[in-house]
């Protein structure tokens, strides 16, 4: 299996950490404040996972997941992430991220902006539209596990649902699409990333982000957005 690196340890990166070692990933993690403040989430993780700088985790993974809103900084281990798949997980939300101009008036998408904020690597939007977080502060209960795992069939079940995957580059297309089925899922490809705001907040797709969509309902919904200005 492959290693997957996570850049962000909030809430969407610790629980996609937990879904892909459950998938037998292994996982090395980051934050801005570095490995040593990670040792507990490390410890609950397990032995397939380990904290590191940014630029150890995206040098040490085959896919790199950027789990923390989109972001004018210079702070990114570029040269690390040259040549990778980098996942970007991240909605657009102008109270939190800021007023973008091009993206509030449809010129652009905010993962376009993250591609030209990473000219070298392979970005994709993946992992934008499925709940991360419990529905309550108890998990045990199957019903309150996020939709991530809770959602999560093996392949041919009826039952499956789908998340979109949006990119430039049909490898990174093709390995998150892997990644998907190891996890549970069926990928829908909504490429290029010029298309990526049809799977954004507000579009007919993303009130199911909890309970989720089959291949052909979030087809139906894809087709179904309008852009408005944001």
């Amino acid at each position: 299996m492959s290693t997957i690196g996570i850049i962000g340890a909030g809430q969407a990166g610790s629980t996609l950490a937990r879904a892909v070692i459950t998938s037998g990933y292994d996982v090395v993690i980051a934050n801005s404040r570095g490995p040593e403040t990670l040792a507990s989430l490390v410890a609950a993780l397990g032995p397939r996972a380990r904290a590191a700088t940014p630029a150890e985790a995206a040098s040490a993974a085959d896919l790199v997941v950027l789990a923390f809103p989109y972001r004018p900084t210079d702070r990114l281990p570029t040269t690390q992430l040259a040549g990778k798949v980098v996942l970007d997980n991240n909605n657009y939300m102008p109270w939190r991220d800021g007023i973008y101009p091009e993206v509030v008036a449809g010129r652009k998408t905010v993962h376009e902006l993250r591609q030209e904020q990473l000219p070298e690597a392979k970005v994709v939007k993946a992992f934008t539209h499925v709940q991360f977080h419990a529905r309550s502060e108890i998990r045990v209960p199957d019903d309150e596990l996020p939709a991530v795992v809770r959602l999560a069939r093996p392949a041919g079940a009826p039952d499956r649902k789908a998340l979109v995957v949006s990119s430039d580059f049909p490898e990174a297309v093709e390995a998150v699409t892997r990644l998907y089925d190891d996890l549970g899922f069926d990928a829908v490809d909504n490429s290029p990333l010029s298309e990526s705001w049809r799977s954004g907040p507000g579009t007919p797709m993303w009130p199911h982000h909890v309970d989720g969509q089959s291949r052909e309902e979030l087809v139906r919904n894809l087709q179904r957005a309008e852009r408005l200005p944001r």
